[in-house]
């Protein structure tokens, strides 16, 4: 907060934000930075609140455009000549960039930026901002709460109670839990939040992470495997951790799921893409493997996939990552950054181009 309490000098009042600025249009340029959250869900009173608490209600506008659509255009109109812009599904281009010489900061309230070219970015000198962490408790309980489901059968029994039958011996016995091997796929936040709670269930951890070392994880309490196909062959659960990027993308594919054993479950709270969806739909209607927890697919544009239909399947949409307390964070964090950036004059903590200068 530091970077927040410097920024805090005298100012020359300014007018507010108009009512009568046409809906999804940002206002003519004062004196006063201005940021545009584009297509935003919700209002703005939360971030006006901190400004408030911070002390900078006139050193940052704050402007809520909500024209509707996603079009290039749009958002051009949207932002105008404004500094900074939160944006969440729209794609921030170079020839949107093109049309944007005063933008200095576009700022996304989640842990992905995937929507913002990083390098058209830093060529139009513009920082982009994420909000790591932000959900990281949410996520771990998530995907902790999908595994007890998937070993239990809670959801699976639920669903055949409500269907008229009383049978808990139906899908199978389960098996316990304790002595199992639980394979984690990258070790950030989530994961590590996540190990207490899974040593408490008396598991075996293992962890695939290139960049961390043997004695970095065993201070953790888990264990290091070096390869990929190494995890995958002793993991009864296997649970993905990644951001995706080209070395992620479809990480889990039709030679990886052969290597899991027929008894294991897939657990996927990272990215859709980070698998092969019809190779994992294959896998589980053949019962190559026992099942998979799901929050997240490849089609999240359309909402559709195959493992809708599936009842060796838990899936949540998307939602791992929702609670009252992340969506705040969420919010608190990225009007750091654009405070950090447009009222300090400072480089953002959460810088993702890392390489742009700022002087």
């Amino acid at each position: 907060m530091s970077e927040l309490m410097d920024a805090r000098r005298p100012a020359p009042a300014r007018a507010t934000s108009s009512a009568a600025t046409a809906p999804g249009v940002a206002e003519p340029t004062t004196g006063t930075p201005r940021v545009v959250y584009f297509n935003i869900d919700g209002d703005l009173d939360y971030e006006h609140a901190l400004l408030e608490q911070w002390g900078m209600t006139d050193r940052i506008d704050l402007v809520d455009a909500k024209p509707g659509d996603n079009r290039p255009d749009t958002f051009v109109k949207a932002v105008g000549d404004a500094e900074g812009v939160v944006v969440e599904y729209f794609e921030v281009t170079n020839p949107v960039l093109d049309q944007l010489p005063h933008l200095k900061i576009a700022a996304v309230q989640a842990i992905g930026s995937l929507n913002i070219d990083p390098d058209a970015a830093t060529a139009h000198g513009v920082a982009v901002t994420n909000a790591p962490g932000f959900c990281s408790p949410d996520v771990a309980l998530h995907t902790v709460g999908m595994i007890i489901d998937l070993v239990r059968k809670i959801s699976f029994l639920d669903r055949s109670v409500r269907a008229g039958s009383w049978d808990p011996m139906l899908g199978g016995l389960p098996h316990r839990i304790t002595g199992n091997t639980i394979g984690l796929v990258y070790f950030g936040s989530i994961p590590k939040l996540m190990v207490p709670m899974l040593q408490a269930m008396g598991l075996r951890i293992v962890v695939f992470a290139p960049t961390k070392s043997a004695e970095y994880l065993a201070e953790w309490g888990v264990e290091k495997v070096d390869t990929l196909d190494e995890l995958l062959a002793v993991s009864d659960i296997v649970s993905l951790h990644t951001p995706l990027m080209a070395a992620t993308h479809h990480l889990i594919g039709v030679r990886e799921l052969a290597l899991m054993k027929p008894s294991a479950f897939l657990v996927n709270t990272a990215r859709g893409a980070v698998v092969d969806e019809p190779a994992l739909v294959d896998a589980l209607r053949d019962r190559r493997i026992a099942g998979a927890a799901i929050d997240v697919i490849e089609d999240e544009d359309h909402e559709r996939s195959e493992l809708f239909g599936l009842d060796n399947v838990v899936i949540t949409p998307h939602a791992a990552f929702i609670s009252t307390e992340s969506l705040a964070d969420g919010k608190r964090i990225a009007l750091e950054q654009l405070v950090q950036r447009l009222v300090a004059g400072k480089r953002p903590a959460n810088l993702v181009n890392t390489e742009l200068e700022i002087g």
